[in-house]
């Protein structure tokens, strides 16, 4: 079921009940905090829930995780700031499994590798940093990958992360020679028809409210297949 505002692009709902909803971002598409004019996803939500619910109150919807704009894929939102504050807790836990592919540029010499390095954001030029352990102000991020198939141009890679640290997949798997398609930001010399080629794909996290396991696919964008990866192959 895709959602659209008047002037931004359409999101999917691949889950909503009164607790949570679970989206398919868009490339082009901040999830919140989006410069005035901008779309996001938060607001996207919002207006969803009005049209959906009819209420003149602007409905409750709590941002526990974030994709950068360029990125596409599953976010989890929360519907009440309870719900919220569980979810929040899985993360600091976990509890939470995401995973995401990426179109890396050269590929991998190895079929799979576990990553580690510290992270400083580096906020004069607003891009993130490995840096050497313990250095002020750095966090520790860990993350391990491993090639799902090779493309003309690259490979695609499945990235689960340890850690969350912001643009954490994009500058690990860059400083590792690896930069992802599309991500000029960290070197990539390639384009991408919309955004950059990491997208969220599934996510696996526990209902707070009626404590069931859940896990939700999002599919890859259809411009994934002008690289070789229809979704059915991913």
């Amino acid at each position: 079921m895709n959602k659209r505002l008047p002037h931004g692009p359409a999101f999917r709902v691949l889950f909503e009940d009164r607790h949570l909803l679970v989206a398919d971002k868009p490339a082009g598409m901040a999830t919140m905090g989006a410069a005035p004019g901008q779309p996001s996803l938060v607001e996207a939500v919002r207006e969803h829930l009005r049209r959906c619910h009819g209420s003149g109150v602007d409905p409750f919807v709590g941002v526990v995780s974030r994709l950068d704009a360029s990125v596409t894929g599953a976010v989890v939102l929360a519907r009440t700031s309870g719900v919220a504050a569980a979810l929040s807790t899985q993360f600091a836990e976990r509890s939470i499994d995401k995973t995401y592919l990426a179109i890396v540029v050269p590929g991998p010499q190895v079929p799979a590798a576990e990553c580690e390095d510290w992270l400083l954001h580096d906020d004069r030029q607003q891009r993130v940093r490995v840096v050497a352990a313990g250095t002020t102000g750095a966090k520790p991020a860990r993350l391990g990958y491993r090639v799902l198939r090779a493309l003309q141009r690259g490979a695609l890679l499945e990235v689960r992360l340890d850690t969350g640290r912001k643009h954490q997949i994009r500058v690990q798997l860059a400083s590792r020679g690896h930069a992802i398609a599309g991500d000029a930001k960290y070197g990539s010399a390639f384009g991408f028809p919309r955004g950059i080629a990491l997208h969220a794909r599934s996510l696996c996290f526990t209902h707070p409210v009626e404590n069931r396991r859940m896990s939700l696919d999002a599919p890859v964008p259809g411009c994934w297949a002008s690289w070789g990866v229809p979704d059915s192959k991913a």
